[in-house]
C-alpha cells in the first residue's frame, strides 16, 4: 500500500512547489508592474509616453480627433434654420405681438398647463407600465418554470413502462 501512495505523494509535493514558483514569479511581475516609480527611472521617455497614451485614450483623443477631422473635411455645419416651430405656433406667436416678455409669460404659462394635464396621463401610463413589468418579471420565471416541470413530466416514464422496455430489450 505504501509503495503506491509514495509516488502519488511526491507528485503532489513536486506540483505544491511548482505552484509556489509560478507565485512566486507572479507576484514579482505584478510588483514590478505596479511599481511606477521605478519604471519612471529605468525608461521616462516610454513611462510618460504610456501614461500620455492612456490619458489620451480616457480623455477621448480619438473621437475628438476624427471629429475634428471630419468637420475640416465636410466644412462648418450648416446653419439651422430661421424658425423651428410649426407654421401654427409660429403665427400663433406673433399674433402675441412684439413684447418679447409678454410673449415669454404666455408660452411658459401655457407650456406649463399642457405639463400639468399631461403629467396625470403619464402617471396613469407609468402606472401601467410597472404593473405589466412587475407581472412579466414575476409571471415570465414562473411561466418558465412551470412549462419546464410540464415537460418533465410529460417526457417522464413511469417505473412500469420503463421496466417493460428494458425487458423487451433485454437488459
Amino acid at each position: 500500500m505504501a509503495s503506491r501512495t509514495a509516488p502519488a505523494r511526491a507528485e503532489v509535493l513536486a506540483a505544491r512547489r511548482a505552484l509556489a514558483e509560478e507565485l512566486g514569479r507572479t507576484e514579482a511581475a505584478v510588483r514590478a508592474a505596479v511599481d511606477i516609480p521605478t519604471r519612471i527611472r529605468n525608461d521616462p521617455l516610454r513611462t510618460i509616453g504610456l501614461a500620455g497614451g492612456f490619458a489620451f485614450l480616457v480623455l477621448r483623443g480619438p473621437q475628438r480627433v476624427a471629429r475634428r477631422l471630419w468637420r475640416t473635411l465636410r466644412g462648418p455645419a450648416a446653419a439651422l434654420p430661421p424658425s423651428l416651430l410649426p407654421d401654427e405656433i409660429e403665427r400663433a406667436v406673433r399674433a402675441l405681438g412684439e413684447d418679447g416678455a409678454r410673449v415669454r409669460g404666455v408660452l411658459e404659462r401655457e407650456f406649463a398647463r399642457y405639463l400639468a394635464e399631461r403629467s396625470k396621463v403619464r402617471r396613469r401610463e407609468d402606472l401601467a407600465a410597472t404593473a405589466a413589468t412587475l407581472l412579466r418579471n414575476v409571471a415570465g420565471p414562473a411561466s418558465r418554470r412551470l412549462g419546464r416541470r410540464l415537460a418533465e413530466s410529460l417526457f417522464e416514464a413511469d417505473r412500469s413502462t420503463l421496466a417493460r422496455w428494458r425487458e423487451r430489450l433485454g437488459r
